[in-house]
Order: structure tokens, then C-alpha cells, then sequence
């Protein structure tokens, strides 16, 4: 068993498969979400062909979204995302963005790369971490040679060579009086 920082609890890698979203969950109403915006529609056969499933796998998907309330039928068997099942395809879209943002500009890594990596981590990850690493993007990206050093660290790592120079500490700021 891993054991990282002296913690033996097995809770935290339990949760992965307690996670509200799927990764499955999260393509199907994310797909919903953009049949909607480009056709102001979606169809089950819409769904099925855009993700290259059949028409029964979107029928049993939807069966399970419509028990999490993120998904209903109207009187014209058009798939409509709930409030809720917005909420979460945003969410998710969005953590999409910031993960593959950061995997591109921070971490240097190429772009295939980077949203073939956040497709795998988009509906894991909280909107607290999702907020914390917009903050992180903002201030290593703000210091220009800062984000070049770390894009240099990570390609270094690679080749399994050590870097020339190491990251410079950035000065502490002064906290600002709130008025």
C-alpha cells in the first residue's frame, strides 16, 4: 500500500470510485451540452454519433443521468440537461480548460498530450482545486521567467538531466490592506 506523508488511511483512493461523476457520466452530458449549442437540439441518435456509441449505450446512459436528475425528455424525445446537469457539464468543461491550460503552459507538456491527460482528470477534479490552479497559472504565468524555468525543469526531467539553474523563489508580497 502507498503510504505518502506517514498516512496509512485508505479512504482518499476509495473516493475514486465513489466520485460523483463518471467519466462516461461527464462525455454524455457534456456532448448534450454542445449538440445544444450548435443545434439547439439533441436527439439520441445526436448523441450516439457524436460519441461513436449505439443508440441502446446513449438509452441505458440517459437512464442513469435521469436518476441523478441531470437530464430529461421533452414531449419530443429531445435530451434537455437539467439545471443540475449544466452545472456539472460546466464544471466539468471547465476544469477541461484549466487542466489542459496547465499542462501546456506550465508543465511544457505538448498538446495531445495535455487533453488526453485532462480528458482523464476533468470529473475528478474538485472546484476548489480547479480555482487553486487558476491562481497557481496566474502567478507563474504572470512571471514570464518563471514559467520558462519550470517549462525548462520539466524538459530536463525528461532527458533525466539536472538543471543549470533552479527555480528562483519568488519575493513575498505584502499583503495589501483590505478597505
Amino acid at each position: 500500500m502507498l503510504n505518502i506523508g506517514g498516512s496509512n488511511d485508505s479512504s482518499s483512493w476509495r473516493e475514486f470510485d465513489r466520485n460523483q461523476v463518471s467519466h462516461s457520466a461527464a462525455h454524455y452530458l457534456m456532448t448534450i451540452d454542445r449538440l445544444h449549442r450548435e443545434f439547439g437540439y439533441a436527439r439520441v441518435t445526436d448523441v450516439a454519433e457524436r460519441l461513436a456509441v449505439s443508440r441502446g449505450a446513449v438509452s441505458m446512459a440517459l437512464t442513469q443521468l435521469r436518476k441523478r436528475a441531470w437530464v430529461q425528455e421533452d414531449p419530443h424525445r429531445f435530451v434537455l440537461l437539467t439545471s443540475a446537469g449544466k452545472r456539472v457539464a460546466k464544471r466539468v468543461e471547465q476544469n477541461y480548460l484549466i487542466l489542459t491550460r496547465f499542462f501546456e503552459e506550465v508543465l511544457g507538456v505538448s498538446p495531445s498530450a495535455a487533453q488526453a491527460d485532462a480528458c482523464k482528470m476533468e470529473h475528478l477534479l474538485s472546484f476548489e482545486t480547479g480555482r487553486r490552479l487558476v491562481r497557481l497559472m496566474q502567478s507563474i504565468l504572470s512571471d514570464h521567467a518563471r514559467a520558462a524555468q519550470l517549462r525548462d525543469i520539466a524538459k530536463l526531467s525528461e532527458t533525466g538531466s539536472k538543471p543549470k539553474a533552479t527555480l528562483r523563489r519568488a519575493k513575498p508580497r505584502k499583503e495589501q490592506a483590505r478597505v
